[in-house]
């Protein structure tokens, strides 16, 4: 999905659920992390995470769409926009919009000792060069 692919469902969707249009931008935004989505204030854009697309599909980008679409219409009009304002709150009921996304699942990496055969499971990647095993100092593999 290109980003004129997602404005558009975004306009579809603001029409469909709030019957008011989006005059604004939406794009894809490959450097949020802990979020699904985000509205800029000082530009009206729509930014989405492309990765909640690519794992759980369009139920739940239509459904980070909603949520940020409330932000938009609400801040556009004046009204408390922010999560704990009660107008916001009412929006999101009466557009049956997510308050949270799915978490996406953490990816893992494990290593094995060449020698002793104990296990690393770590989030990030280590450097198998520069590090060696805590019980017998034995070589660390990456194992597939």
């Amino acid at each position: 999905m290109t980003d004129e692919q997602l404005t558009a469902l975004v306009k579809d969707v603001s029409i469909k659920h709030f019957q008011k249009p989006f005059l604004h931008t939406a794009l894809f935004n490959s450097r949020l992390r802990t979020t699904g989505g985000r509205y800029v204030l000082n530009n009206h854009y729509i930014e989405v995470n492309r990765k909640y697309f690519d794992e759980f599909g369009m139920d739940e980008l239509e459904g980070i769409i909603k949520h940020e679409l409330c932000h938009y219409h609400l801040h556009i009009e004046g009204k408390g926009y922010k999560h704990g304002d009660r107008d916001f709150k009412e929006l999101l009921l009466k557009t049956d919009s997510p308050r949270h996304c799915n978490t996406l699942p953490v990816k893992y990496y494990l290593y094995e000792c060449t020698k002793c055969g104990l296990q690393y499971r770590r989030k990030r990647k280590i450097n198998t060069r520069k590090y060696c095993c805590s019980k017998c100092s034995g070589r660390i593999l990456k194992k597939e």
